[in-house]
């Protein structure tokens, strides 16, 4: 209870790399965890808990932990009340029906009457609920890739992020049934703690800071005077680009923030404008 906030992350999966990437993006200088259970920030107020993902939304409920990240599949499925605050932008992946390749599974109301095998029981439930569909649910706590093939079901419903393993399996997607990223939840809208607040409205900012700039990037150029006008109106910036002046009395240099995947839309009527010497580069935070 050294008064630091309390954040809960996967110990191992898909997330958790990509979380802890997230963090020292941040600024957060976070050591190496390996087997341990709680690492503390060496330059921030922060002491990370290593969690299994299903454990994630009760230890936050029970004020273990303060925030988590988890996906919103485990949510959804742990029915465990949580306030998402933020959705991080990783982590994306959907939950997917899947039957086998010599099998045929033209519309969704063809699976009325077939067994379906999933780790997630409540969110096919709801899925079917809604849509009037009638079939048996089997939970499997392991692999569920292999339930067909066993004679199990007849589909199952997993997460699906490449569908490389679904290939492997000789199983294909067909019907998504719940999408899921990675997000940042609490118990309540504001923690008790008036300290821990002021510590999580500083995360959060940073992590909106590393958000924003991963889907940006830093755009430079020189372009002949006389066509600024022309390069202004080409360029999606995401505020007024800045103009400088270059030795060369009819050139000028503009710099921009443009989103990342304006980029190559832009290219050809850039140089048709003039622009030359372009440069893209990557930001790694960006505070509007």
């Amino acid at each position: 209870m050294n008064g630091n906030l309390r954040l809960a992350l996967q110990k191992k999966g898909r997330l958790t790399d990509k979380s802890l990437e997230l963090l020292r993006l941040c600024g957060m200088d976070i050591e190496n965890y390996s087997e341990r259970l709680v690492v503390t920030a060496r330059n921030f107020p922060l002491d990370i808990l290593f969690l299994r993902d299903d454990d994630i939304p009760e230890y936050v409920r029970d004020g273990v932990a303060d925030v988590g990240i988890v996906g919103e599949d485990v949510i959804y499925e742990k029915q465990i009340p949580s306030i998402i605050i933020e959705k991080l932008g990783f982590g994306r992946c959907s939950l997917m029906l899947a039957y086998p390749e010599n099998k045929e599974l033209k519309k969704l109301e063809d699976i009325d009457g077939k067994t379906i095998a999933t780790t997630y029981p409540k969110i096919l439930k709801d899925f079917l609920k809604s849509r009037s569909l009638d079939a048996k649910i089997i939970e499997l706590s392991g692999s569920v890739e292999i339930a067909p093939s066993l004679g199990v079901a007849d589909l199952i419903c997993d997460i699906v992020s490449t569908g490389n393993t679904l290939m492997m399996n000789k199983l294909k997607k067909s019907f998504k049934v719940f999408d899921s990223e990675a997000v940042l939840i609490s118990a309540n809208s504001s923690l008790k703690d008036e300290k821990k607040n002021e510590y999580l409205t500083d995360l959060r900012r940073r992590i909106r800071s590393v958000m924003t700039a991963g889907s940006s990037k830093y755009l430079m150029m020189n372009i002949p005077k006389d066509s600024l006008s022309k390069i202004i109106d080409i360029i999606p910036s995401l505020k007024s680009p800045t103009v400088l002046h270059l030795a060369e009395e009819n050139m000028l240099a503009v710099h921009a923030v443009i989103p990342s995947e304006s980029f190559w839309q832009i290219i050809d009527d850039l140089k048709s404008a003039g622009a030359s010497g372009i440069l893209l580069l990557p930001i790694e935070n960006l505070i509007q």
